[in-house]
């Protein structure tokens, strides 16, 4: 669990920043699950051309976490001992892995439909098993799960638009690039910022206000202290779309930095914000997720109860806990001003 949390420390800021905000019992498979994903990311990210499938390497690698026989690398190991605690169904992590593949493949998106898509997979998944660690069981809520997954993958994109170009990627939806008048092969060819390709940037990053907005409520639906962290997580990415909206939509030349100052103010807002249940929403799962949502609650049929609420003296602790942590990270900041981005 050290190694896993070092990683992310170094390599997953927003993650690492909003994981100070939850519990204990929460964070530990939470970082676990988080490392596993992080290093598989930068697997496929990092993989060489003549280094062979480093998706067909990854699953091999699931398949011995599922045999319980995990490699002996420290988020492997951790990430075994998560789906077999969580009853998470091989099916979730397989489609995180698919969503790689499909970036090996360099495969582009048409549509914003096809783009959630993808999104579903590297990042749906992601915070499909988040909800599940965290004692979810109702579809609903992991439905809102993935909502919130899937609308930090659009900011990503949104953000990364001329680091992919650089890369030969692509993944503006290509039907809004030609209502703009762009032609997506020409633009990556020479990509530059302009009015056109910001009014599609503007647009992607409308969807994923939406679905930020669909997340708030499965939010409010999370055991209470689990609540803080992932109102910051979704405060702290919802933030970089509007860095990038400050920027004049210029995601080419420049990259969306939130400055540590205001990412402290988020954390504030979100322990402040997220204090109140909220009731059960009743908005189905987007078609694009609704696979994740049915196979972890078929997995975790016989799981039917959700988590006793914590006695008040366990709150209480968990409270102090919790800005003790926070007055750490603020001291350990205000000597910095860090130009990375979350």
């Amino acid at each position: 669990m050290r190694a896993c949390r070092e990683l992310l420390r170094h390599n997953s800021r927003t993650f690492h920043l909003s994981s100070l905000l939850l519990p204990a019992p929460v964070r530990e498979p939470a970082s676990a699950l988080y490392a596993f994903c992080r290093v598989a990311d930068d697997a496929v990210d990092l993989a060489s051309d003549g280094g062979g499938n480093p998706v067909s390497r990854l699953r091999a690698r699931l398949a011995r976490v599922y045999a319980g026989q995990p490699a002996d690398f420290a988020p492997d190991r951790a990430f075994a001992d998560v789906v077999e605690r969580f009853a998470i169904p091989r099916a979730v992590p397989e489609a995180l892995l698919e969503g790689f593949e499909w970036d090996l493949a360099g495969r582009r998106y048409e549509t914003l439909a096809a783009l959630n898509d993808y999104g579903a997979r590297v990042a749906g998944s992601v915070g499909a098993m988040m909800a599940t660690i965290m004692g979810v069981r109702e579809a609903q809520v992991l439905a809102r799960a993935c909502d919130l997954g899937v609308a930090m993958q659009l900011t990503n994109i949104a953000r990364d638009v001329g680091e992919d170009a650089r890369n030969g990627r692509l993944y503006l939806p290509l039907a809004w690039m030609r209502e703009e008048g762009l032609d997506p092969d020409a633009w990556l060819a020479a990509p530059a910022p302009c009015a056109r390709l910001a009014a599609v940037i503007r647009r992607l990053l409308e969807a994923a206000d939406e679905l930020y907005a669909r997340a708030d409520d499965g939010i409010g639906c999370l055991p209470a202290d689990c609540r803080p962290a992932m109102h910051a997580a979704r405060l702290l990415y919802a933030e970089i779309g509007r860095t990038v909206e400050s920027n004049g939509y210029d995601s080419v030349t420049r990259r969306a930095v939130v400055p540590t100052a205001r990412k402290l103010a988020l954390l504030a807002r979100a322990v402040a914000e997220a204090t109140s249940a909220a009731p059960w929403t009743q908005v189905a799962a987007m078609p694009q997720t609704a696979f994740l949502v049915e196979a972890l609650v078929a997995a975790n049929a016989h799981r039917t109860h959700r988590p006793e609420p914590r006695g008040v003296e366990a709150r209480v602790a968990w409270l102090v806990d919790l800005f003790g942590r926070l007055e750490t990270l603020e001291h350990g900041a205000r000597p910095q001003r860090s130009n990375a981005g979350p």
